[in-house]
């Protein structure tokens, strides 16, 4: 498969999945935990991950830079 998005929007497209995987394993981690194996289980994770999701995207955006410089300061160089 070709790439298709442009290395501009690398940050931004980084930044989408990470916030997607992480908010659907912790959202379906806390719905379970909250809620148990009901019926209605999947509409309930869905409803849980869209509105986490909505929050992690942007907040991602915001604090991965953040969290690389304090990374970068305090990992020794190669």
């Amino acid at each position: 498969m070709k790439p298709f998005v442009p290395r501009r929007l690398e940050p931004i497209v980084f930044g989408l999945f990470l916030s997607g995987l992480m908010s659907v394993l912790v959202s379906g981690l806390s719905t379970f935990l909250a809620t148990g194996a009901a019926a209605h289980f999947p509409a309930l994770w869905l409803k849980a991950w869209l509105s986490s999701w909505l929050l992690a995207f942007p907040a991602v955006l915001v604090v991965a830079p953040i969290v690389r410089r304090i990374v970068h300061r305090i990992v020794k160089p190669g």
